[in-house]
């Protein structure tokens, strides 16, 4: 686990469109994606929060089977 960050294989693939975007376009965690992963996982997700290395590797992963 990472930064206050539940296993990105556990919430990722159930994110919205747009919060997968926000996160491939600038690895930030805003609010409303902090707010779907504590939906996803029933975790609470502190604002500080961050993505690791292996998480933002995941991503492209993913993003790459995607596009």
């Amino acid at each position: 686990m990472n930064a206050g960050l539940p296993e990105i294989h556990e919430w990722y693939p159930r994110l919205s469109i747009g919060a997968k975007h926000a996160l491939r376009d600038s690895a930030t965690l805003t609010d409303e994606v902090r707010d779907e992963i504590a939906e996803i996982t029933g975790a609470d997700v502190p604002s500080d929060a961050s993505l690791s290395e292996d998480d933002r590797d995941f991503i492209r992963t993913q993003s790459e089977q995607v596009d």
